[in-house]
């Protein structure tokens, strides 16, 4: 792809980002450039991706045919106040924050602009992240597909409406945070029965990444493959009892609920 893209932000995700770009040599490193606030990050950013890296954001917007807004959202309004007479005629604007939605980004840059909403995941650092895209109605295919293979370098993709968007970081976005606490806790629980607590982590991760291929690769419903593992009268049902007594699943469903609050919260 000859394509310029830039980040404004170059914090985790940015990087997951940029690693995954650059792994598939989709975009060449001269042809990709970050800012950062930090002097810290910047030289971070140099040192491990060997690009370009700033403090000057309007450097960045002119590089810009593909611009990540990879910023928190209650700076993005100034942040666009501070580019928009910079950025290029045709650039298509990404944003990865939550609540941020597309009818923000194009009252704050004042007019019509490309732009698309998304909500990649940390995972993306290793290949394996989710990423849910919602273009405005100014991007035609062809842009959404280029949009899309650079996602593809990192993560899968899901086209979404907007009026989804909110729910999007319960699910996929912050919902490796979930993951990682129920592998803890899996751990924590081997270690409680003698098994040394570095094979525990890799136990109990491994379990959950090839539960997670199951559902992935087989189709089956969860529920079935839950079922199949359950012998009647065996140990496993008897766990899964357990789990359920506790509100297991309520607390996810509690936890999601409150997530999305929160994302509404911060787009408002």
């Amino acid at each position: 792809m000859i394509k310029r893209i830039g980040f404004i932000g170059a914090g985790k995700m940015a990087q997951a980002m940029i690693e995954g770009i650059l792994k598939t040599n989709l975009i060449i490193k001269d042809n990709i450039m970050a800012s950062a606030m930090s002097v810290e990050t910047i030289e971070k950013i140099q040192t491990t991706y060997q690009i370009a890296c700033t403090q000057d954001n309007k450097a960045v917007a002119r590089f810009s045919d593909i611009l990540f807004l990879a910023i928190k959202p209650d700076i993005h309004s100034r942040i666009i106040e501070e580019i928009k007479n910079d950025i290029k005629k045709d650039v298509i604007i990404i944003t990865i924050a939550a609540g941020v939605t597309l009818t923000d980004l194009e009252r704050d840059f004042g007019f019509k602009i490309k732009c698309v909403r998304t909500m990649p995941n940390t995972p993306s650092l290793v290949g394996e992240g989710m990423s849910a895209i919602c273009p405005n109605e100014s991007m035609c295919e062809t842009e959404i597909l280029e949009v899309e293979r650079l996602f593809h370098t990192f993560s899968k993709t899901e086209r979404m409406d907007e009026k989804l968007m909110d729910a999007i970081p319960a699910i996929s976005g912050s919902s490796p945070a979930y993951v990682y606490m129920f592998i803890e806790a899996l751990a924590d629980g081997g270690v409680l029965q003698g098994i040394p607590r570095d094979k525990a982590y890799r136990l109990a991760a491994q379990a959950v990444l090839g539960a997670a291929k199951m559902v992935l690769e087989t189709g089956i419903h969860p529920g079935e493959l839950k079922d199949n593992v359950c012998t009647p009268g065996g140990a496993t049902i008897e766990a899964v009892a357990e789990l359920e007594r506790n509100q297991f699943r309520g607390s996810v469903l509690a936890a999601m609920e409150s997530c999305t609050i929160k994302v509404k919260s911060l787009g408002s």
